[in-house]
């Protein structure tokens, strides 16, 4: 996952790393499997378009849609 993340570029290696800490999070709480982790993060880099990094805010932005994104997977 983390080779394709740094393949596509831009804001998606923000948006792996995101949806892991979060993914990882949920699993620590008892809240997923382990097995849910990797899951949850290839579904929040499927529902991402990249977009160039410009600017700090970019990958700001990039972090915070993931986090929700995961956490919404993870809610269901």
């Amino acid at each position: 996952l983390a080779r394709r993340a740094g393949e596509m570029g831009g804001t998606m290696p923000a948006v792996l790393n995101a949806a892991n800490e979060v993914a990882v999070g949920a699993f620590l709480e008892k809240k997923i499997s382990f097995g849910a982790i990797s899951g949850i993060i290839q579904r929040t880099i499927a529902a991402h378009t990249p977009h160039p990094v410009e600017t700090e805010a970019d990958v700001y932005d990039a972090d915070a849609w993931a986090r929700k994104e995961a956490g919404s997977l993870i809610a269901g």
